[in-house]
């Protein structure tokens, strides 16, 4: 029917919402609660689809998981498959559940919806999902044992946690903060503390550093310690030192002496020469043997028997 417009050109405004949502509604239009929800491994996440306005009585919706190596369905043909397979379920219209969450599950999302009927027949949103992992014990090195002025790293590390770990270094169960002149107790300190890769590097290590050290990997999900380790720290004796390499020099010397005394004395060449006065008998006057064929067999000759 042709609209009439009353006084002054104008429609009434009540006719015009009716009319503006009758244009509306020929559109599909999707939002979500959350573009960017987190969850900890093994609990429960919801990634909301939700759908504003639509006229299609039965839209096509889809999921599709977007990684590095491009997108995969989570959510076809109303049936949930690849990695999400038993593990999750659409809530109507088209909010995606995960039951048991896991870390590989760290991805974007995108909902699509495809309404024919509609004017603008097709509406997507994307949703960044994380999933948090909590660390495991990491893996500590202290040393056991360190001379009074010598540098000493200590280091920690931990690779299952997401996000990535921070580390944090405790001295007989007192954190070291990352500067040592912050704390009047490690201000005579002279380390270096890296939190982003957990390494604690004492420049010249002093006595009063030794004690038990740990470290703990924490991330958004919770944190892991490892076990304490006990690191020494003692003086280098110089005098001691000294007079081992004396020790040393002076047998060295005493068995030197001892050799040059022995061959000047005879007592090696003597052996060489007592080796060479062998001498191979001769064969006695007027004797000749005869071999036969048999090994051992022998006869004289006619002149010895004379």
């Amino acid at each position: 029917n042709q609209l009439t417009p009353l006084h002054n050109n104008a429609y009434p405004l009540p006719f015009l919402f009716v009319f503006a949502g009758y244009f509306n509604v020929l559109a599909v239009v999707l939002r979500t609660n959350n573009e960017s929800p987190w969850t900890d491994e093994f609990d429960k996440i919801e990634l909301s689809c939700l759908i504003e306005s639509i006229s299609t009585l039965n839209p096509r919706i889809e999921w599709k998981k977007i990684k590095n190596e491009g997108p995969s369905y989570v959510y076809f043909d109303k049936k949930v498959s690849g990695d999400l397979e038993n593990r999750a379920v659409i809530r109507e219209p088209a909010t995606l559940v995960i039951t048991n969450a896991t870390r590989s599950d760290t991805a974007k999302y995108r909902c699509e919806v495809t309404a024919p009927d509609d004017q603008k027949s097709f509406d997507e949103i994307v949703i960044d999902l994380t999933v948090r992992v909590k660390p495991v014990m990491p893996k500590c090195s202290v040393p056991k044992s360190v001379p009074v002025g010598k540098s000493a790293e200590l280091s920690c590390l931990e690779e299952e946690g997401f996000p990535k770990s921070q580390y944090q270094w405790f001295k007989n169960k007192e954190e070291i903060p990352d500067d040592p002149k912050s704390s009047s107790k490690f201000l005579n300190s002279s380390y270096t503390l890296n939190a982003d890769s957990g390494t604690l590097n004492f420049i010249a290590v002093r006595k009063e550093d030794a004690g038990e050290y740990h470290c703990r990997a924490k991330n958004d999900a919770g944190y892991a310690e490892c076990p304490a380790q006990t690191m020494e720290v003692y003086d280098i004796d110089i005098v001691g030192i000294i007079l081992g390499v004396l020790v040393v020099v002076v047998v060295l010397l005493c068995i030197t002496v001892g050799i040059c005394c022995a061959y000047k004395k005879g007592y090696f060449s003597g052996q060489k020469q007592a080796g060479n006065n062998y001498k191979v008998p001769s064969k006695g006057d007027g004797v000749d043997y005869v071999r036969t064929d048999d090994e051992g067999d022998f006869r004289h000759k006619s002149s010895f028997v004379i």
